[in-house]
């Protein structure tokens, strides 16, 4: 199921020309295509814009690591490989990439660079468009286009794998991708610091920005989401950051933070198990079971506190409790919402929502409705009105995809 309709069929090809042969054919019958790499952010989106049922274009079996070059710090890989894999692949030879998002043993990297999806390193290393060289892509008429990389070709004068990273599957298929690597570092550690006061916590992060500190994380949890990690609730939220690099950079850092941090409120320095790097960027969302609704919300650094206050208490006021985090310094929020018992009522969740996106502009920046029923999706919107920007984005669509094959209505402005 794909947002409550049917697919007509489900294909797994095995290769890029059987991808090609796919996309051809559903063109020729006018039916829809839906790309699907690990179905990880399948829940993000409208529900599809089509009169018909779409075809879902599984590539898991694409999954090959097909070129590394650990001298260049550069890898070509099959856009169906999980990025739990890749790393598996690439640290074998000493060598990451330094993205993390969440569910890794699931997410594609085809996916994973189609949503834009990042973790909490995207504090020091940045998001896909920092990482990603060159794509090979399957157009809506079954053409094969290399975009960056070692081969420069663009389309029609796009910058092709700008353009592909974030669309949504919206604009073509993405097949295989040459990245730039990293190498390891020598040591990496996790510390969590609880404060009684949420907006203290956030006082540290301005203080660690104006630091010598080079974090590669810096996380704001509130209680609840303190607890999926383990931590005890504190009372107002905790800041998370981690380091990597040489040993003893990392330990000075380590001893540095908690002297930032001390009169700032922080109580302690506590250090986490490395396998809290990967529970991290799920923390809101796994705070209990079954979330009614899930929202990205986008500020401005100096406004996460404040706006995680705010919100958990338009929650609260409806009778519905939530679970924040934030990637601090970038000012990405995530935000779960949840009911006390049973299914709650569309109206609830849809004012709540509607209030977290109302915060989110008010501290400059704009909010995704990642995951809700679709009963909730008819009344919320799922994504913010993008303005003149989507009338760009149209254009680009209509160029590159003019009969509206991939993925059709999914995407912010009808896209």
């Amino acid at each position: 199921m794909v947002e409550g309709r049917t697919p007509e069929a489900v294909v797994f090809p095995g290769s890029i020309d059987e991808v090609r042969a796919v996309v051809e054919l559903a063109a020729a019958a006018g039916v829809p295509v839906i790309p699907w790499g690990g179905g990880t952010a399948a829940h993000v989106g409208a529900p599809p814009a089509t009169p018909r049922p779409a075809l879902v274009l599984a590539l898991g079996r694409l999954n090959r690591l097909l070129e590394h070059e650990p001298g260049d710090l550069t890898a070509t890989v099959e856009a169906g490989m999980t990025m739990a894999a890749l790393q598996a692949a690439l640290g074998a030879r000493g060598q990451w990439l330094s993205l993390d998002p969440p569910d890794a043993e699931r997410a594609t990297i085809g996916g994973v660079i189609a949503a834009n999806a990042a973790g909490p390193r995207r504090h020091l290393y940045g998001t896909a468009r920092d990482l990603v060289l060159g794509l090979r892509i399957v157009t809506a008429d079954g053409a094969l286009v290399r975009g960056g990389g070692k081969v420069v070709k663009n389309v029609a004068g796009y910058d092709v794998p700008k353009l592909l990273i974030g669309s949504w599957g919206t604009l073509g298929v993405i097949v295989e991708v040459t990245l730039k690597l990293r190498p390891r570092p020598d040591e990496e550690r996790l510390v969590a610091v609880p404060f009684e006061r949420l907006k203290d916590a956030g006082a540290a992060v301005r203080a660690i920005a104006g630091s010598d500190l080079i974090p590669a994380a810096v996380e704001l949890l509130d209680a609840e989401a303190s607890a999926t990690l383990g931590l005890p609730r504190p009372g107002g939220g905790t800041l998370v950051v981690g380091f990597d690099g040489f040993a003893d950079q990392v330990r000075w850092q380590c001893e540095e933070l908690a002297r930032v941090v001390t009169p700032l409120g922080g109580r302690d320095v506590l250090a986490l198990p490395a396998d809290a790097w990967g529970r991290l960027a799920r923390a809101a969302r796994d705070a209990q079971p079954d979330p009614a609704a899930l929202m990205k919300l986008v500020v401005l650094p100096a406004a996460v506190a404040e706006t995680m206050e705010q919100g958990a208490a338009a929650a609260r006021q409806r009778g519905l409790r939530s679970a924040w985090s934030a990637s601090a310094g970038v000012g990405v929020v995530s935000a779960a919402l949840f009911a006390p018992a049973g299914p709650p009522a569309v109206e609830r969740v849809a004012a709540v929502l509607t209030e977290w996106r109302r915060l989110a502009r008010a501290a400059g920046g704009h909010a995704v409705l990642e995951r809700a029923p679709l009963a909730v999706k008819s009344v919320v919107p799922v994504w913010d009105d993008p303005g003149p920007a989507g009338r760009l984005m149209q254009r680009i669509k209509a160029e590159l995809d003019p009969r509206h094959l991939f993925n059709p209505g999914r995407f912010v402005a009808g896209i």
